[in-house]
């Protein structure tokens, strides 16, 4: 059954866009950021409730973009 954490939160993550962009891939990433496969991919699936800004700063970082890149309104 499905509560509040189920439902969108009208923000998309666009990791897999950017990771394709830069021909990177999620383990790649994973290793450089200092982050697991896991709790990237739940921010790549839209899944995410939140998400620290240190995280967002070394995704940024190693991407080589802004926030507003990785993440913007559904």
């Amino acid at each position: 059954m499905g509560g509040a954490d189920d439902e969108p939160t009208g923000i998309h993550c666009r990791l897999d866009e950017l990771l394709a962009e830069r021909g990177m891939t999620l383990t790649e990433l994973s290793e450089r950021v200092g982050i697991s496969i896991v709790n990237l991919s739940v921010l790549k699936n839209d899944r995410a409730r939140a998400i620290r800004f240190s995280t967002l700063v070394a995704i940024c970082d190693v991407l080589g973009c802004e926030v507003g890149d990785v993440l913007v309104r559904a």
